[in-house]
């Protein structure tokens, strides 16, 4: 059992299936108690059945849904130890994405996680605890082919997770930031119906990622990486910028052109 979530009290978002749904099998068997969100009633109620935990369905990313969701947690649970801003969205695929897909990415994938801090830390601050868990993507780290509302949103949770952790880490607010590569998950499928290039060696299971969350909790790491070989990728990037693009690009060049 891994000792340093048990009791917590833990909320979970996009927890109806994938990555969300696995962290909230992990937090329940390391005797966490728990509250799973996820937009789709059915999903939300059906996996919170079949877990044990319980099941809050509604909006995690708009200002009163935010509000509702850690409202209706505080709730049941009595308060909030552990939030893992999970829920994400995919959001089109280059120039051709809409404003209203860009608006979404960054809604869902940023700004759900932005208003979710600014409804805990105050609390938290009075306590002097607090973990904020940012699911963010190796393409946040890195970039994609393929979805510019994904990775440029990817890239600003990224951030913002780096700036919750430094500045509050000191009064024992701690946040880490999750960027697996491929999961299978439905936005998986997704990805497979528009043609991407997808290595299956590299895919990993959703409870492979919850594994590894558990062991970062544990040891306190604030970047968590479930496929190991992204830091290498990290550092070249860093270290080449230009060549690390150049190489990017002629993986575009042989896969589908940029639209």
């Amino acid at each position: 059992m891994n000792q340093s979530v048990s009791g917590q009290r833990v909320v979970i978002t996009g927890a109806g299936g994938g990555i969300g749904r696995a962290f909230a099998q992990a937090f329940a068997a390391a005797g966490a108690r728990v509250v799973i969100n996820d937009i789709d009633p059915d999903t939300c109620a059906a996996s919170a059945t079949e877990l044990g935990v319980i099941g809050i369905a509604g909006d995690a990313a708009s200002v009163d849904g935010v509000a509702r969701l850690i409202g209706s947690a505080r709730e049941e649970l009595g308060g909030i130890d552990i939030y893992c801003a999970n829920a994400g969205v995919e959001g089109g695929h280059g120039l051709n994405s809409t404003e209203s897909q860009w608006a979404n990415a960054f809604e869902v994938n940023v700004m759900a996680h932005v208003r979710a801090a600014q409804q805990l830390v105050p609390e938290w601050l009075e306590r002097g605890s607090g973990r904020f868990i940012v699911t963010a993507s190796a393409a946040g780290l890195l970039t994609m082919i393929g979805s510019a509302p994904y990775a440029v949103s990817k890239h600003a949770a990224v951030a913002f997770a780096e700036w919750m952790e430094l500045t509050y880490r000191h009064r024992g607010i701690n946040t880490q930031v999750v960027c697996p590569q491929w999961v299978e998950t439905p936005m998986l499928d997704g990805a497979r119906s528009v043609g991407a290039h997808i290595d299956p060696n590299i895919v990993l299971t959703p409870e492979f990622v919850a594994e590894c969350l558990m062991q970062a909790i544990s040891e306190e790491q604030f970047l968590v990486l479930p496929h190991p070989e992204v830091a290498d990728y990290y550092r070249a990037r860093a270290g080449d910028t230009q060549g690390w693009l150049g190489q990017m690009n002629l993986l575009q060049q042989k896969l589908t052109p940029p639209k």
